[in-house]
């Protein structure tokens, strides 16, 4: 398992560079390459999800981003909720999605757990959060360091903080915080004060991976989640936010690096996330999606298994 210790003030993962330095960051910025994204995107119009699906059913809907909402067991899941124009502290700057949520906090049907994977605004949207509270009496899971912030957003949630290879039970689930090769940060001086991680759900079906934010490393994370849970039913694999390479390859997987995380996993199913939604690095909107089909003929996947849902598009896993 990849090791992150707590040095007293902060969690250091052990040979691994999660935030880039001023200079580095720096220096992407002046490189000028970021391509130009539409102002909007509009979603097609889809059925909504069901209130509820029972039994060893599962089905997935991808709301956006990194939010999607999985239904088994007579439960909704709800990853990382980014439902907000803005990922950002302020409602006036910062990035801004060019493709609406599908969902909003009022459509969505009833949610009971919530799997939260890390405090970056676009995985941690406390406005989101505050309205989900205000119509769901739904239960937070997440990394250690994280509850601070949930209950900021509101006092009505139950929170359960995790640290890697922990586990808590909700309602007949077995809910697993494991390793994720990121970094947190929420302010200018509280860079990875808070845990962050990625998660798999033992479920009747078998079991779900959300991946959330990672790089790819060695490869390590994904094998060692085969192993110690078996391949995945379905997981939840970002696609985007890679470029340029020599800047987010600690962070981010690219959809090359997307397809061998799925072969080490040997996941029945795999759903691309964390693209198309919102412009945080440089490569095109379109450019994930056409790069993992890329990838998935060269290395022979049949891409039924990697799917790439519509917004508010529900796939069904039974």
């Amino acid at each position: 398992m990849a090791h992150v210790v707590h040095d007293g003030k902060r969690y250091v993962l052990e040979g691994h560079r999660g935030e880039a330095g001023f200079r580095d960051l720096l220096k992407w910025q002046m490189e000028g390459n970021r391509a130009r994204w539409p102002r909007r995107v509009e979603n097609r119009s889809f059925a909504r999800p069901p209130q509820r699906v029972m039994g060893e059913t599962l089905k997935a809907t991808w709301i956006g981003h990194s939010t999607v909402l999985l239904q088994t067991a007579g439960l909704n899941i709800l990853t990382d909720p980014f439902l907000s124009t803005r990922a950002s502290p302020v409602p006036f700057a910062g990035p801004k999605r060019v493709r609406p949520a599908a969902l909003t906090a009022e459509t969505l049907p009833p949610i009971d757990l919530i799997l939260l994977s890390h405090n970056h605004y676009d995985h941690m949207d406390l406005p989101a959060l505050r309205r989900i509270a205000r119509h769901h009496a739904a239960h937070v899971v997440t990394p250690h360091g994280n509850a601070r912030w949930v209950r900021r957003a509101s006092s009505a949630f139950t929170v359960d903080e995790l640290g890697w290879g922990d586990t808590v039970e909700h309602k007949g689930l077995r809910i697993h915080l494991t390793p994720a090769l990121h970094w947190s940060k929420r302010g200018f001086f509280d860079a990875n004060t808070a845990l962050w991680g990625a998660f798999v759900v033992e479920a009747p079906g078998g079991p779900i991976y959300f991946a959330a934010d990672t790089g790819f490393g060695t490869g390590a994370t994904f094998a060692e989640v085969r192993q110690r849970f078996g391949a995945p039913r379905l997981s939840l694999l970002p696609i985007g936010a890679y470029e340029p390479r020599w800047f987010m390859h600690p962070q981010h997987m690219n959809p090359d690096e997307a397809v061998k995380a799925h072969a080490l996993l040997e996941s029945r199913a795999s759903i691309a996330i964390h693209h198309g939604t919102i412009q945080l690095t440089d490569e095109p909107i379109d450019a994930p999606v056409a790069a993992l089909a890329e990838a998935l003929a060269q290395h022979s996947v049949d891409p039924r298994q990697f799917l790439v849902p519509d917004a508010g598009e529900t796939l069904d896993f039974d």
